[in-house]
Order: C-alpha cells, then sequence, then structure tokens
C-alpha cells in the first residue's frame, strides 16, 4: 500500500494543474444527510476565482428531503424567501487529491450568507460550535468512526431498476473476520482501502461483517473535524468507486432483516500537550473528566438521539441481542451497552454504538461533545458500570422510533442550551419531513399481509 498522502497545499495543486494532472476540483460541503453537494469546477476558474473569492449554492440544499424535494418549515429556505444562495468558502487546509477520479482534487467548502454570517444550521458549522465550545476547556476531541456496508453484485442502475428486490450479496453467508470471505471482493476493498490512502486517509484495516456481503473498513483516529470530513469523503469515494466496479453497495442503517450497517464513533479528548485527559487514577483508569463527560452521554443520551440516528430506518437496528444498543447504559468492553469504555491510559477512550451508517458525522460528533460538555459543567457523576446484559437489565430503552427521537429534542433543554433554538428547529423539520414521507407510504410490507387477505 502507497504511504498515506497529507492534504494538498494550495501551491502543489498550482503546480499540478500547470502540469495538466490535475483538471478539476470538485467544491463541496456536507449536507443534512452527510452527503456531498456542490460544484465540479474547471481547475485554473477554480484558482483564479474560487480560493479567494469562493462561490455561491442555492440556499434550499440544507432545506430539502433526501429525495431533493423541496419541502415546507425551513426558517432558512422557502418559497416565500425566494430560494436565494449561500456562499461557500473552500476550506484549504482539505484540500486533497481523489484517485478514484482521473485529475481530480477536492475540498471542503465552509457555508455563509452574504454579510459573512455563518450558516448556523449547517452541520460542519454546527460541530465548529462545539468544538470551540471545547476548546475553552483547553482540550480538543479525537474521534475514529467505524462505518459498515454491505456489498451486492448488482450495478447502482440494475438495483434501482429492480426496486431494490432481488439483489445479490457479494459473499452468501456470515463472513465475521473471515479471510476467506473478505478474499472474495479484496480487489474492491483494496481499491477502496489504496484510493482513500491517496485522498489522505490512514487505512487501519478491512474485515467481514455478519449479514452476506457486509464489510468495514477502518481508518485511523484523528481530529474531530478532519475525521468527519474523512467520513463524507469516504463514504462519496466507496460509491463511487463500487460504481466503476460495477458493484454496489449500501449504508443504510438497516437493510434486511439481518444484521444493520453500524457506524461506532470513538472519542477521546487531548489537552494542549497532547495528554489525554480522560486517563487518571480512578476506577478502570477513569479521570474525573472522563467520568463527568461520560455521565452526559447517558444524560443527553435519548435526547440526542435524533443526531446519532436520523431516519426511520435507524430505528429498526435497536433490537435485543442485535449487537446495536437498547439500553441507556455503558460498560467496560461491554457491546451490549450504548457506550462502552475500551483502551487504557493514553488509548482510553469510549464508543458511542448508537449510529447506523446512515448518520451524520458531524452532527452525531457534535452530539458527543455537547452531551460531554454537560457532564462536565454540571458536574454529573457517572452511574456503576454494567457488567452483565444490558439488552435484559433494568435501563431506560434508547428511542423506539423516529418519531419519539425527534419530540425529545424538540423539547430538550440540554439541546436548546448547546444548540440554540435555530439548530433545535431546523432538524426538528427535518425529521418531520421524514416521518411526513414514511406515513404516506405504502409498504411492500402491506401489500404481502393486505392484498389477498384482507
Amino acid at each position: 500500500m502507497a504511504d498515506r498522502q497529507p492534504p494538498l497545499a494550495l501551491d502543489e495543486l498550482r503546480a499540478l494543474v500547470a502540469s495538466g494532472e490535475i483538471d478539476t476540483v470538485v467544491l463541496a460541503f456536507p449536507d443534512m444527510q452527510g452527503r456531498l453537494q456542490g460544484k465540479r469546477f474547471a481547475a485554473p476558474f477554480f484558482l483564479d476565482e474560487v480560493v479567494e473569492h469562493g462561490t455561491e449554492g442555492c440556499n434550499y440544499l440544507l432545506a430539502v428531503d433526501t429525495d431533493m424535494n423541496t419541502v415546507d418549515g425551513y426558517e432558512m429556505s422557502s418559497w416565500d424567501r425566494g430560494y436565494g444562495d449561500f456562499a461557500m468558502h473552500p476550506d484549504l487546509t482539505t484540500l486533497r487529491r481523489v484517485p478514484w477520479n482521473e485529475g481530480t482534487a477536492l475540498v471542503v467548502a465552509d457555508l455563509a450568507w452574504h454579510d459573512g454570517s455563518p450558516v448556523v444550521a449547517a452541520p460542519r458549522q454546527i460541530l465548529r460550535r462545539q468544538l470551540d465550545r471545547l476548546a475553552e476547556h483547553g482540550w480538543t476531541a479525537h474521534v475514529g468512526t467505524e462505518l459498515e456496508f454491505i456489498v451486492f453484485k448488482d450495478t447502482y442502475e440494475q438495483a434501482w431498476d429492480s426496486g431494490y428486490h432481488g439483489l445479490t450479496p457479494a459473499n452468501q453467508y456470515n463472513i465475521d473476520y473471515s479471510v476467506l470471505g473478505t478474499g472474495r471482493i479484496e480487489p474492491l476493498l483494496r481499491r477502496i482501502r489504496n484510493e482513500m490512502t491517496g485522498a489522505g486517509l490512514t487505512v487501519e484495516s478491512a474485515k467481514g461483517e455478519c449479514n452476506p456481503g457486509q464489510h468495514e473498513i477502518v481508518f485511523r483516529y484523528d481530529e474531530a473535524l478532519v475525521t468527519c470530513d474523512q467520513h463524507a469523503v469516504y463514504k462519496t469515494g466507496a460509491k463511487e468507486i463500487a460504481a466503476q466496479e460495477g458493484v454496489s453497495l449500501t449504508f443504510m442503517a438497516k437493510y434486511n432483516e439481518r444484521e444493520g450497517n453500524s457506524c461506532h464513533i470513538h472519542l477521546s479528548l487531548q489537552d494542549a500537550d497532547g495528554r489525554n485527559v480522560m486517563a487518571g487514577d480512578g476506577p478502570g483508569g477513569m479521570s474525573p473528566v472522563m467520568r463527568h463527560f461520560l455521565a452526559g452521554q447517558l444524560a443527553a443520551l435519548r435526547d440526542f438521539s435524533l443526531l446519532y440516528a436520523p431516519t426511520v430506518n435507524s430505528y429498526k437496528r435497536f433490537r435485543p441481542g442485535s449487537f446495536a444498543p437498547t439500553a441507556v447504559a455503558w460498560g467496560y468492553d461491554n457491546r451490549t451497552c450504548a457506550l462502552r469504555v475500551v483502551g487504557h491510559g493514553r488509548s482510553l477512550r469510549f464508543e458511542n454504538r448508537l449510529p447506523g451508517g446512515d448518520v451524520n458525522p458531524h452532527l452525531a460528533v457534535a452530539a458527543l461533545v455537547a452531551a460531554g460538555l454537560h457532564g462536565i459543567e454540571q458536574q454529573l457523576e457517572l452511574p456503576e458500570a454494567c457488567a452483565g446484559n444490558a439488552y435484559s437489565a433494568d435501563y431506560e430503552h434508547v428511542p423506539t422510533t423516529l418519531r419519539e427521537a425527534a419530540e425529545l429534542w424538540e423539547t430538550s433543554p440540554i439541546a436548546k442550551a448547546a444548540f440554540g433554538d435555530e439548530v433545535v428547529a431546523h432538524y426538528r423539520n427535518m425529521a418531520r419531513v421524514e416521518l411526513d414521507a414514511f406515513d404516506s407510504a405504502v409498504t411492500d410490507w402491506e401489500l404481502r399481509r393486505s392484498f389477498e387477505r384482507m
């Protein structure tokens, strides 16, 4: 595997454009669903104009549903407001090559209104605000995300045309940790690993998972914003590479009744000297900072579930014995709990096991930081760890539906204090739109049960 390539410096990009090696620059931002939205620029134009002045994008990009339908209820963007633009400014620290697209570089954008003020409800800005709050304590968050996906031998076009029925998974049986199983699609996995390395990500490993065709590729942790940006790049790039290979893959939280696609998120805190402030002399090697921070996770878990599990489909994962959590509980290396403490000393951290593959990483990590700060500021005490099976123990249950999660989010004093009324209202409306679409749909399950027999 090639050595990790650092993000491109602007001068390096200029040289690559001058030599003809780079001819296209993608400028994109993560939308509410965590998807990259933006434009492809001719590289000389990007250098001459966009680097200094940015570009524009329709502000409905943060006010549509997954199908890109215009919907009501958003304060920032509507027919009444004329669907104007916001400004997209390149964050040049994210500039990178994307090897799976020939002659192409990519840079992530921050969003601002034309008076220069930030778009408060933009996911990247939401995360920045929480990281700024964390910095007031002298800490930085280091984060790793673990995304699972299912690979199918069908192309995306074939999957669409079939209504996503009868797809052929790349493996026929459970290949969890199976080297033979991953070897079956190693050409695809190898391309993804190596080309993500070329895009500046540090690959750790790839392994098979439980659901037929299910796999996981893990990347090294980094500072929170870097990890979340890389997550979005990886998710887009993996789909593009799969399409080039004539197959498809899905990150949806629950594709079928078997194991869902998770996105476990690991988080630790460092001080200005690079020390892990979560490590200490307390029980389990934890510091008071970690105990309060973890107590905040428990206190806010139900209220913030909308940011961990943002779709109707997300909540299909939360079933007993599924390795997806149902209990608002924590434990040492206990996969039955929503929060799992792992590592020791410098590597001590916690893992939130709620998110699925459909999560927006910027929003989820913002929620983790905000929850932890709530615990720090309120000096919350950490309850005893769960040492057994959290599925069968007497703990509060995580929300079981998007409707429940949205109501908790909307009425949460913790959410309003951490994120502000504008952000709370914006993402409550996102949930309302998702629920309205689902409530209007007629599902295959209903047809099978009712077409003849009712």
